[in-house]
């Protein structure tokens, strides 16, 4: 089974998770911009987090046959500081230019702050200007509140709601984003946010169209396999192979294919190729 991750922060992952997730089935990802768990200083480690967005992880995914694409934006976590804040809204540009820059995001809300509500609002602006998706992230406190002053804000933008994903939904707010027309995204994490068979609840009430699931894996307990179980967790609820490929395979190609940037060719995994002199295929793992 093909399988796109739509939503998870490889830089924070060991390339053995690449070799995992190429087993599993994943062809296709994208990663979007991310905080490091402690807050930035200067807007040249965004410049820095954002070029690794676009060449290591691009290589290091292709070793496996991955397709790495990347959302771009300042995250919500980091809409607070308002210096920083105008430095990197002022570089963005830049980079939702690139090829491989599939979207803005994420961007949303944290703590429904002042400052996060300005940054979202002039990044729905950026994503319009350059005819991007947007991949939104919802607080994960008041999660209903913070959805519903997201769908508001997305209406008041003149972003299509088409080309939104208002993502880490939960059985609370998936009904009010349906119905807002944008498409909704599920995070499927071990302990926290939704595990596989919530999804299939919510899968079995509300269909399979404009429904992304994610895996969101980072550096914190999470797992980027999720993806994969969550397709064996349809399959054994009784979801036919048509719908769960729509879940895990069209839905997200279909979304982030309105960039006009995606790449899904496989890319050729050449053992002696290196990205500034590194080389992530140091050899072959020993039989059996």
């Amino acid at each position: 089974m093909r399988i796109f991750d739509p939503h998870v922060h490889m830089t924070s992952r060991t390339t053995d998770d690449y070799e995992a997730m190429a087993a599993s089935g994943v062809r296709a990802i994208v990663e979007p911009a991310f905080w490091l768990g402690q807050p930035r200083t200067s807007v040249d480690s965004f410049v820095d987090y954002f070029n690794g967005l676009l060449g290591w992880e691009r290589f290091r995914a292709s070793q496996f046959g991955i397709s790495h694409h990347c959302a771009i934006g300042l995250n919500p976590k980091e809409a607070n500081d308002d210096r920083l804040r105008e430095e990197v809204l002022a570089i963005l540009p830049r980079y939702l230019a690139k090829d491989g820059v599939v979207a803005v995001g994420e961007i949303g809300f944290d703590s429904m702050t002042a400052g996060e509500e300005a940054a979202l609002e002039a990044q729905l602006a950026l994503a319009l200007e350059h005819d991007l998706p947007v991949l939104v992230h919802t607080p994960h406190r008041d999660k209903l509140a913070g959805t519903r002053r997201t769908l508001e804000i997305v209406a008041d933008s003149g972003v299509p709601p088409e080309l939104v994903v208002v993502d880490h939904n939960n059985e609370l707010t998936v009904a009010e984003v349906v119905e807002s027309g944008c498409w909704a995204g599920f995070t499927i994490y071990p302990f926290t946010k939704m595990d596989e068979h919530r999804f299939v609840r919510v899968a079995e009430e509300f269909g399979t169209e404009r429904i992304l699931v994610n895996s969101a894996a980072d550096w914190g307990i999470s797992d980027p396999l999720k993806v994969s179980k969550t397709a064996n967790a349809m399959l054994d609820a009784g979801f036919s192979e048509d719908e769960i490929d729509r879940v895990v395979w069209r839905n997200p190609v279909e979304f982030f294919g309105q960039s006009g940037r995606l790449m899904l060719d496989e890319p050729d995994a050449d053992r002696a190729a290196t990205f500034e002199g590194n080389s992530v295929l140091r050899g072959e793992r020993p039989a059996g």
